[in-house]
């Protein structure tokens, strides 16, 4: 038997590790791009796919976390980190939808001018755009260390139903074991 399937607060934990994956891994596909001339193109385009797919999932772990926030609001203590990560968090998702067109723009404008830039032009480009792309990773990053401090630092967990039918709440203990009458005090 399958677990229930979250809320759609709930699911920001399980979301939230996918743009993070995918958006580190893009600038490694893009030095390879641009080391193996041969299949350098193939590269980017699969680095594209997944800066592609990366920034999608920003904007859906952004309205995970959203809803998720809502009810980490009412947790004593975490309204600065929250208010910080989700700063962060929205900036982030605008920052990766940028980055997103201006590689989109680099890699296939050339194909709708039909001329093909060379080598001389295409490194310097790709490396300029991945010093602009490592200061998206660092903003990424800070956002997600945001984050990991609501969990690991504050307590707060993501509402999720058990099996038993029970709700765990953010930093709540609902699920303790019941205490039966064979129990002694």
């Amino acid at each position: 038997m399958f677990p229930p399937i979250p809320s759609w607060d709930g699911l920001h934990p399980i979301i939230i590790h996918f743009p993070i994956a995918l958006l580190i891994v893009v600038p490694l596909i893009i030095l390879i791009g641009i080391l193996v001339p041969k299949s350098g193109r193939a590269f980017l385009i699969s680095a594209f796919i997944l800066m592609l797919i990366g920034t999608i999932a920003t904007f859906v772990a952004v309205s995970t976390g959203e809803a998720a926030g809502e009810l980490a609001e009412h947790m004593n203590n975490v309204e600065s980190v929250l208010e910080e990560h989700e700063e962060l968090a929205e900036t982030t998702r605008s920052v990766f939808a940028a980055l997103t067109v201006v590689f989109g723009v680099i890699l296939f404008a050339p194909m709708l001018f039909k001329k093909e830039l060379s080598r001389v032009i295409t490194i310097p480009l790709n490396l300029a755009f991945l010093l602009f792309y490592g200061s998206g990773v660092v903003l990424l990053m800070n956002t997600a260390h945001q984050g990991g401090r609501l969990v690991h630092e504050l307590g707060v967990r993501a509402v999720m139903t058990s099996t038993t039918g029970t709700v765990s709440n953010l930093g709540t203990e609902t699920n303790k074991p019941q205490k039966s009458d064979d129990d002694d005090d």
